[in-house]
């Protein structure tokens, strides 16, 4: 997995609450044995006409949202099933963060997807409703709104010509910690290479 550090690119919009993994990647694409491939099927039935022409309506084919690297999204993002397809998905079509608001008790990001988020390098920050209508209606202000994500220092700063907002966000240490260096679970297992190996070499298999 590619570590995470700092991220510059344009943000695209989709307000909408509750987005499932079964729109992120519809379930007809779960039959791959392969993790590459899902970017052109991400949000399949919004994003394509039933004759396989991209849909105008949809918010990311607008020519605006063209080549976006940062998703601003509704609450409870990536609920439903647990499918990690869906993360490959949104990793795939080439978003590298996604923002969601919190909004009382309900969360930014179902914890599946957020989870599966942390271990394939997908950085997702839960931001308040407020920050996030703010960062919407700057980008509704102005086409080809880029921002800074800087995960060391927690701090997302948009490249507004008005005038550079700054956006704190919290995250999990370990979290943090797995995206900084780059450590999905089997990268964090090889760190102890070392031991795993003198275990095996020290136990026998027909014990």
């Amino acid at each position: 997995m590619q570590s995470f550090t700092t991220h510059t690119g344009k943000i695209a919009v989709i307000n909408r609450a509750n987005i499932d993994t079964d729109q992120i990647i519809a379930k007809q694409f779960l039959k791959s044995i392969k993790r590459t491939g899902y970017g052109e099927s991400l949000f399949f039935d919004w994003r394509y006409l039933p004759d396989g022409r991209d849909n105008p309506t949809f918010e990311l084919n607008r020519p605006r949202f063209r080549n976006s690297t940062i998703l601003v999204a509704g609450n409870n993002f990536g609920c439903g099933s647990s499918r990690e397809h869906a993360v490959w998905a949104v990793v795939q079509y080439g978003f590298k963060v996604v923002i969601a608001p919190r909004q009382g008790d309900i969360p930014a990001f179902a914890d599946i997807f957020y989870n599966n988020s942390s271990k394939n390098g997908l950085l997702c920050i839960p931001l308040s409703e407020k920050e996030v209508a703010e960062i919407v209606k700057a980008v509704e202000g102005e086409e080809g709104l880029e921002a800074s994500v800087d995960l060391e220092n927690q701090k997302i700063k948009l490249h507004s010509k008005a005038a550079e907002k700054i956006f704190s966000f919290q995250i999990d240490p370990a979290v943090k910690t797995h995206l900084l260096r780059g450590l999905d679970d089997i990268g964090l297992s090889l760190q102890h290479e070392a031991d795993l190996t003198r275990f095996e070499q020290s136990h026998s298999i027909f014990l």
